[in-house]
């Protein structure tokens, strides 16, 4: 007996697997990834956290407001939490990425919860690029994307300057166009 779900869009370059335990759409097609600069945002973001969380529970060790062993216990924490994230920031970065489809911007970030995005261009109705400090520093800025809904506000992150306002402007003529269709 043969799948009705499978059968329509076997050949399309999105298909639909349809397994009896797993339903997963398959996405074809290329996936653009963010500048390796970024990684070097993410880790500075790491350490100021780190130095944050580790002088924070470290005043409290030092001070008697916890019993002894736990504020030691805390500041020990600190420093693993630090250090984990140090080493996951260069792989979350590397998760991050977005494709651009005939009707939508597909984006999608996350190592162990994975979050994938669409979002249709005649939908977006603020494009706006941020650069913070350090991205600014590296010639990295970060698309920002508004759309009617609040759950599907999607920011890509560490785009190189040149290709995030090249990126911006064609949005935003594509959103022009497919805006005048509603």
């Amino acid at each position: 007996m043969s799948d009705p779900t499978n059968a329509a869009g076997a050949d399309a370059k999105d298909s639909f697997d349809s397994s009896p335990t797993t339903k997963r759409v398959v996405i074809g097609g290329e996936w653009r990834r963010v500048s390796p600069k970024y990684i070097g945002v993410e880790l500075v973001g790491v350490a100021l956290f780190g130095v944050v969380a580790i002088g924070a529970t470290l005043v409290f060790a030092l001070t008697k407001w916890f019993a002894e062993p736990l504020g030691w216990i805390a500041v020990g924490s600190a420093v693993v939490v630090t250090l984990v994230m140090f080493i996951v920031a260069p792989r979350r970065v590397r998760s991050i990425g977005y494709q651009l489809r005939d009707d939508d911007l597909l984006f999608r970030r996350g190592i162990m919860f994975h979050r994938v995005v669409s979002v249709p261009y005649g939908r977006m109705q603020l494009i706006d690029i941020n650069r913070g400090p350090v991205a600014r520093f590296l010639g990295l800025a970060e698309l920002r994307f508004v759309t009617a809904a609040a759950a599907t506000g999607v920011t890509i992150p560490g785009l190189p300057d040149a290709d995030a306002d090249s990126l911006r402007d064609a949005l935003v003529s594509l959103a022009e166009t497919r805006r005048a269709g509603l």
